[in-house]
């Protein structure tokens, strides 16, 4: 049985400026005013992102069922309000533009889908396991490149610029500047701007099958529809939006995080980067699913009234199902499906104990170089980057009795990788 990870009597609040903007919302007549003004239906947006961009060829079709499971979900299931909606329209129409610019890009530069993406690092672990803070350290050296934050929303922008779109970059900003504006809270769980690193999911956004677009709304029928969906899509698309971007801005080898997709789809990623190294973080999982559970909380409190409900994540990241997640990773790396050689594990202790040498122990084992300025490097992004530089991520850990009937589920996993228990 899911079980309640929050305390649903510890009320969210909001800024006064969004508080009044939703009572707006609420005072037209009901729903079907509100959706006729803000509007989310495909007509509308497929119009609009057309007019917006003067192109009219969205390319291949295997987006276009996501995208009307995902519209049907968010009318349906997700009670937004009119921040939420807003917010949702302007997202969708910048997807839609990424996917109408990618197509004309590549239809004008097929010679872009022949440049490999050669040995590209993916960091893979379950949600606050270390893995933004091990993204942001692996982002300090020159030699390795991963998506920002506003490139996720303006990708093909940047690919055309060379990275150097003023106006995009900006934009992109815009966005993530809007998140903390609505949802102050969410730079203490996880800092976003458009400068800094994203999450491998808002890359591929555009494709509409991410856990990126999960995380915003409490839709069910789209949280089970993206976890039964071929992960195809994604990597393909993934490698396209990595293809475009290297073109003007060759030589510098990607590498890119995602919390769980990349853990869950192993067998997939490497068959469309079979030369690619994993990093698998760990950390108690316990301790994992209350920090997880207050971070979605909030996001969802962004966009909707509605209060944490959602079986859907619970189900899939404590207890049984969770544990048997990792160990079918287990099961994985023991069949060869990843090499031993490409793949190295990260424990969340060792990264906060001496992050120096945590990150040369990945460049060791993928045969990188690490001296002296690699680790000065590391000392001078953290000695700006203070642990809670934006104040504390307060939640509840789990009860007594949570963690008893759990523990023994991840037992089997903690073991091998020599993963201590959290419990406070």
């Amino acid at each position: 049985m899911a079980q309640k990870l929050v305390d649903p009597a510890k009320r969210l609040t909001r800024p006064e400026w969004v508080e009044k903007l939703n009572e707006e919302g609420r005072m037209w007549e009901g729903a079907a005013m509100l959706r006729e003004m803000v509007a989310l239906d495909e007509a509308s947006l497929l119009a609009s992102a057309r007019k917006l961009t003067g192109l009219d060829d969205f390319g291949e079709d295997d987006w276009r069922e996501p995208f009307a499971v995902l519209l049907k979900a968010l009318e349906e299931e997700a009670q937004l309000t009119l921040t939420g909606r807003l917010a949702t329209r302007s997202e969708i129409l910048l997807w839609l533009r990424t996917q109408l610019k990618l197509t004309d890009l590549l239809a004008r530069h097929p010679e872009i889908l022949d440049t490999p993406v050669e040995k590209p690092i993916f960091i893979a672990g379950l949600g606050r396991s270390g893995t933004s803070i091990l993204q942001e350290l692996l982002h300090q050296d020159p030699k390795l490149r991963t998506p920002l934050f506003w490139e996720a929303y303006f990708p093909v922008d940047s690919a055309i610029s060379g990275g150097n779109d003023p106006m995009a970059q900006a934009a992109g900003h815009g966005v993530a500047s809007q998140w903390v504006r609505i949802t102050p809270e969410i730079q203490t769980m996880h800092e976003v701007a458009g400068h800094l690193p994203a999450e491998d999911s808002s890359l591929w956004s555009f494709t509409f099958v991410s856990d990126s677009i999960m995380s915003f709304y409490q839709i069910p029928t789209y949280h089970a529809y993206v976890n039964r969906t071929d992960a195809d899509i994604v990597y393909k698309y993934h490698k396209r939006i990595l293809q475009a971007l290297q073109w003007k801005q060759p030589g510098r080898r990607w590498f890119g995080k995602s919390a769980t997709y990349h853990l869950a789809h192993l067998p997939t990623l490497m068959k469309h980067y079979p030369d690619a190294r994993i990093i698998q973080t760990h950390r108690d999982p316990l301790r994992i699913m209350s920090s997880v559970a207050n971070l979605l909380r909030t996001f969802y409190w962004q966009r909707s009234d509605q209060d944490f409900d959602a079986p859907v994540f619970q189900d899939l990241m404590v207890g049984e199902l969770t544990a048997k997640q990792l160990e079918r990773v287990m099961e994985l790396r023991d069949e060869g499906i990843v090499p031993p050689s490409q793949i190295v594990d990260s424990r969340y202790q060792d990264l906060m104990t001496d992050p120096v040498a945590a990150i040369e122990k990945i460049y060791r084992a993928f045969n990188m170089e690490f001296d002296d300025e690699a680790a000065a490097r590391i000392r001078n992004y953290l000695a700006f980057k203070p642990k809670h530089k934006h104040g504390i991520h307060r939640y509840e850990p789990m009860s007594a009795a949570q963690i008893a009937e759990n523990r023994p589920w991840f037992r089997r996993y903690q073991e091998r990788y020599d993963v201590p228990n959290e419990d406070e």
